[in-house]
Order: C-alpha cells, then sequence, then structure tokens
C-alpha cells in the first residue's frame, strides 16, 4: 500500500484539478453498500466490523465533502427493510448506532466544522436507547449551519410517501388545509427532509444499480452515479470520480 499511495495521491490531483468549485453539487447522497460483502472477502471478519470499516469511511468522507464545501449531505445507514437480516446483527448494529450518535457530540471535528446532524426516518422503530443517542447528537449540534448531515437510519422512500400522505389528510381533516392546495411544495414541507435541496448526485457503491427505496420523492431529476467499490473501500478517488462525472452532465429537467 506503501507504494500505491503516491500514485493515488497523484491520481486525485489529475482529477481533482479539472473540478469547478463552482458547479459541486449542494447535495450530495450516498447509499453506503457492502459493508457486508466486504467482511466476507476479508479474512476472519463479522459482518459487524464490516459496518465498523464502513463507519471509519464516513468520517473520511464527511472530511472530502467539508473541503469541497458540500453544504448537505445524506446518508443511507439502515433501511426499515434491515430489521430483517439475523438478531445479532440488527443488536450489533444498533449498539454501533447508539456509540456513534452519543461519539458525535464528542467528535472534534462535527464541532470544528459546525456540521449538524439531524436522523431522518421512522425513529420510532429504534430501541430508546438508540432514540436517546440521536436527541444527544441533535442538541449538541443544533446550533450548526456550515453543514447539514442526514443520516437515514429506519428509513424507507415510500414508507416516506405513505407519512406524507397521512400529515397532508390530517391537516384537510382538522380544515387547515384545502385539497386543492396540495401541490409539490406541500409535499416538500411534510418530508421528513422538509426544507431542504433534493440531492443534485445520488451516490450508491458495491455495484448495485437500484433505489432500494432510497429519497423515493427527491431523487426525481437528481443525477445518479454507481461504483463498484464495497462502501468501507471507498477512496476519496472514486468520489472524485462521481463529481467529475456529475460536473461533465448536462443537467435538464425533464424528458
Amino acid at each position: 500500500m506503501s507504494i500505491l499511495k503516491p500514485l493515488y495521491s497523484a491520481y486525485e490531483w489529475y482529477i481533482s484539478r479539472d473540478l469547478r468549485p463552482e458547479d459541486m453539487p449542494k447535495h450530495v447522497a450516498i447509499t453506503m453498500d457492502g459493508n457486508r460483502r466486504y467482511a466476507r472477502i476479508q479474512r476472519n471478519m463479522s459482518p459487524l466490523d464490516g459496518h465498523k470499516h464502513g463507519k471509519n469511511t464516513l468520517e473520511d468522507f464527511l472530511g472530502w465533502c467539508v473541503d469541497l464545501g458540500i453544504e448537505i449531505i445524506t446518508v443511507y445507514a439502515f433501511s426499515s427493510k434491515n430489521f430483517n437480516r439475523p438478531q445479532d446483527e440488527v443488536q450489533g448494529l444498533m449498539k454501533l448506532f447508539k456509540e456513534n450518535f452519543e461519539g458525535i457530540a464528542k467528535n472534534k471535528k462535527i464541532h470544528k466544522n459546525e456540521v449538524r446532524v439531524k436522523a431522518v426516518g421512522q425513529l420510532d422503530l429504534l430501541p430508546e436507547d438508540v432514540r436517546e443517542a440521536i436527541d444527544i447528537a441533535e442538541a449538541s449540534t443544533a446550533s450548526y449551519n456550515n453543514m447539514l448531515l442526514n443520516i437515514a437510519i429506519g428509513y424507507d422512500g415510500r414508507l416516506e410517501i405513505v407519512d406524507t400522505i397521512k400529515k397532508i389528510s390530517g391537516k384537510v381533516k382538522e380544515g387547515k388545509l384545502d385539497p386543492e392546495d396540495i401541490n409539490e411544495e406541500v409535499v416538500n414541507e411534510n418530508l421528513y427532509t422538509a426544507g431542504l435541496d433534493d440531492p443534485n448526485l445520488i451516490i450508491r457503491t458495491s455495484g448495485e444499480e437500484r433505489f432500494s427505496g432510497f429519497l423515493l420523492w427527491q431523487a426525481s431529476y437528481s443525477e445518479l452515479y454507481f461504483c463498484d467499490s464495497y462502501w468501507p473501500a471507498f477512496r476519496k478517488v472514486d468520489f472524485l470520480r462521481a463529481l467529475r462525472s456529475y460536473q461533465q452532465r448536462e443537467r435538464r429537467f425533464g424528458v
């Protein structure tokens, strides 16, 4: 790896030299896929250890986004469908989430870069101690506005739309909203991501090319980029390639 490191550094410079700061996506969303498969191809590594390596990659990823001036990041950490995985893995993940959210309150880089953290999803599905840890993380960063990190946990895009319909129908029932006034703006205001710009770029790692329920409403005009690297092995050069691809595209809103 010591031999390859200078090559990677040179390649990072080669890609980044042509990136235009003024054309960086404001909002990048990423499906952090491949933690378990990464663990499988390693020797003596459990699926949970794969997720721990993925957590380290997320910290690196945040640093890259800070350096590049990206304002909003949304990461797909745990789908509501993931509760169907083996119970020992789910329990291990919940413990890891608790530790990670509690760690945010003490993370010097988070506070130095003034990153506001918000969890989005069906949080009521999570264990109480995880919800308490989320409250600690959100409260400790609530005053920050330099960057926003959305962590989609217990999330499913279809359920988000269902919950949004319920919220809107409740307002109609209470007489607070006329059905004729329901439009895209009203829907946006009632999503888990209310008030945020839609993602400009959505990245998925591990070679899979599907949404898996991630930001189904918000992704209507997002640019998509699929990367073969498993999330724990995702490198800065992979991210720079995604940004280069994004900037080379002519964005069109329509067919």
